[in-house]
């Protein structure tokens, strides 16, 4: 689908023989990215993919005189848009499939832990953003109009598994600058998403531990930035059996 010469054609080779190693397809269909007729979600998610770790870039790859090797740029617009595929669970199904093989390949005592980290995205010159929102800024101790980023990884001391994030906009409406468009389909995991970007932030953290560990990630500590470790917070990480591990920041 992508032009090759002979220096990379060996390279697509290898991501191909990973993509099959690790069921990306299956994955696919069990987080409901899949397509009802034309090209596969799995080669159009395979061709976008190629294009990130060769450091192309779509729209001028569709601008190229490559471009009658790739279909419809609506075909991975709509795809990359559409808001019924859950992103989310397929990124937390991969990460528990690598991490298990990470566990093949490491002993048993090994000390394995989840990693909790926030960060602020900042829209400070955006007006009409779905959800912008005044959020606080713990490093420059300041609200900023935004994003908060809440992400969790898994890591064994020498590897790190991105495994899950959610872009929380604000759970006090007073701080929200917009609301949830009126054209997303109630239904639709797109709109389920923003739902849980209105949790408080120590909620929604939970909220990613418990579907980490429910996916079949395995790990032993929770490491978090201490102002994470409110009482209720840390009552209900021990709940699903991790210890708590406070990083002063």
């Amino acid at each position: 689908m992508i032009y090759q010469n002979d220096k990379n054609e060996n390279t697509q080779n290898q991501f191909s023989n990973a993509l099959k190693e690790l069921q990306i397809g299956k994955l696919l269909r069990n987080s409901n990215i899949t397509k009802s007729c034309g090209v596969s979600a799995y080669e159009v998610f395979q061709f976008l993919l190629l294009l990130v770790f060769q450091g192309r870039n779509l729209f001028r790859f569709l601008n190229s005189k490559h471009k009658d090797q790739a279909v419809s740029k609506n075909t991975y617009y709509r795809f990359l848009n559409e808001t019924s595929y859950n992103w989310s669970r397929f990124l937390m199904l991969l990460a528990a499939k690598v991490t298990s093989r990470f566990d093949a390949l490491t002993r048993p005592e090994r000390i394995k832990v989840l990693v909790l980290d926030d960060s602020v995205v900042k829209r400070n010159r955006s007006k009409s953003v779905e959800l912008l929102a005044r959020v606080y800024d713990h490093v420059e101790h300041r609200f900023q109009k935004g994003f908060t980023l809440l992400t969790l990884g898994w890591s064994d001391g020498y590897s790190f598994i991105p495994v899950g994030f959610n872009l929380l906009s604000s759970a006090k409406k007073s701080n929200r600058y917009n609301e949830i468009s009126e054209n997303i389909d109630h239904r639709t995991n797109g709109y389920k998403f923003r739902k849980e970007s209105m949790m408080s932030k120590t909620d929604a953290a939970v909220l990613l531990i418990q579907r980490a560990l429910q996916s079949g990630i395995k790990a032993d500590y929770l490491l978090m930035d201490t102002w994470f470790t409110t009482e209720p917070m840390i009552r209900s990480v021990m709940d699903t059996g991790l210890d708590v591990i406070g990083m002063v920041k």
